[in-house]
């Protein structure tokens, strides 16, 4: 995956999160769910791409450690 594949998967990632605690903090339970799926979908293909280039890395605070 190129360095702008994994920067829209990390930015996948973050406004999921956003998503997900606005639908939270508000009440909105379509806004939570889109929210978490979007956040899903770019940890899966940040997962899948750390899986295709055979990096064993872990990210800081996901309870294993650096290789």
């Amino acid at each position: 995956m190129s360095i702008w594949g994994r920067a829209k998967a990390t930015f996948d990632e973050l406004l999921g999160r956003a998503e997900e605690l606005y639908g939270e903090s508000h009440g909105d339970p379509a806004a939570e769910v889109h929210g978490e799926a979007l956040r899903l979908e770019g940890e899966a293909e940040e997962s899948e791409e750390r899986e295709e280039s055979g990096d064993r890395r872990r990210r800081p605070g996901d309870g294993t450690a650096a290789g």
